[in-house]
């Protein structure tokens, strides 16, 4: 049924259970594990001499890249067929492009809670995932202590 899943992930530990369900619910599928640098959390250039926001910015994204190898590694050692993308801008927006450009058949995503009422409700870049995807959308919520 699903040939492609896109999996982002933002490394946080909703993120890893999702990992978990993508891992025991769909074995040996094609996976794209995408991360995306959300530009406007970077956006603090201005803050910064040019050559020290460069290399803030070259260390937030070897530390994705290092966590994103990891992951690849983990999912290819289980027989799955693993494309890895590192992009940078809004992510919700990343995530539907890179859906139609790796033309999946599923996205896998977390869902972030809050507290009382509110943890009812989808973090931001889920819920306009859910809302604008033209692929079906997994969502996978965090667990209750």
């Amino acid at each position: 049924m699903f040939e492609k899943i896109l999996y982002p992930t933002d490394f946080s530990g909703l993120s890893k259970d999702v990992l978990d369900v993508l891992k025991k619910n769909f074995p040996d599928h094609d996976v794209v594990v995408l991360h995306v640098v959300d530009t406007k959390v970077m956006d603090f250039s201005d803050r910064y001499a040019p050559e020290v926001f460069a290399g803030i910015e070259k260390n937030v994204e070897e530390n994705a890249r290092k966590k994103l190898k990891s992951i690849e590694d983990n999912l290819t050692g289980k027989g799955f067929a693993v494309t890895v993308r590192l992009e940078r801008g809004v992510p919700f927006r990343e995530i539907l492009r890179v859906a139609e450009e790796e033309e999946v058949s599923l996205i896998i995503i977390g869902s972030h809670g809050m507290s009382n009422v509110a943890e009812m409700l989808l973090g931001s870049v889920s819920e306009k995932v859910v809302r604008k995807s033209t692929a079906p959308v997994l969502v996978v919520k965090r667990e209750r202590a």
